[in-house]
């Protein structure tokens, strides 16, 4: 099974579609919050174009989780599911919690991820790569495809029993 992980995307068709083509073909693809709107404390970027990327994501299959920047309108301009908060998938070999991020701490989504029987957590809202083992959970932040904090626009994928991130 091959899993696309994208977060944080802020409005950006292009590094939208730029992680989405260095992805591939993936048998999901998780997004992790904050979609259209570029949010008050950043940057309105110059590949911000929330429309545009709106009318792209409608032919899209993506599971979708909210973040903090999203609203009830992205819901209706994408006719996509982008109202719920976490999620619980199960895709036999991998067992995942997706939170956006922004509302619990690290150790609090941690102990969600185990009580759910995830050993995956995924979650966004930091703009920062994170890839570590905690208490046996796999957390993974994929960054952000937009507007990374760390330098580097980035997703991640899950292929052949492993994690790692991939560098737009």
């Amino acid at each position: 099974m091959k899993i696309g992980v994208i977060s944080d995307t802020h409005g950006s068709l292009f590094y939208t579609k730029k992680a989405l083509e260095k992805l591939g073909k993936c048998d999901k693809i998780i997004h992790l919050g904050d979609v259209l709107y570029h949010g008050p404390r950043n940057p309105v970027h110059e590949t911000y174009k929330p429309k545009e990327l709106a009318e792209f994501l409608k032919r899209l299959d993506i599971i979708y989780i909210r973040g903090n920047c999203d609203s009830d309108v992205d819901c209706m301009v994408t006719e996509a599911d982008i109202y719920t908060k976490e999620r619980f998938l199960d895709f036999g070999e991998v067992k995942i919690y997706a939170v956006h991020g922004y509302e619990e701490s690290l150790d609090e989504r941690v102990k969600r991820a185990k009580e759910f029987g995830a050993d995956t957590l995924l979650f966004g809202h930091s703009h920062i790569k994170v890839m570590d083992n905690i208490d046996g959970i796999n957390v993974i932040n994929p960054g952000s495809t937009t507007l990374p904090k760390d330098g580097t626009n980035s997703c991640a994928v899950y292929q052949d029993g492993k994690w790692e991130f991939i560098e737009l």
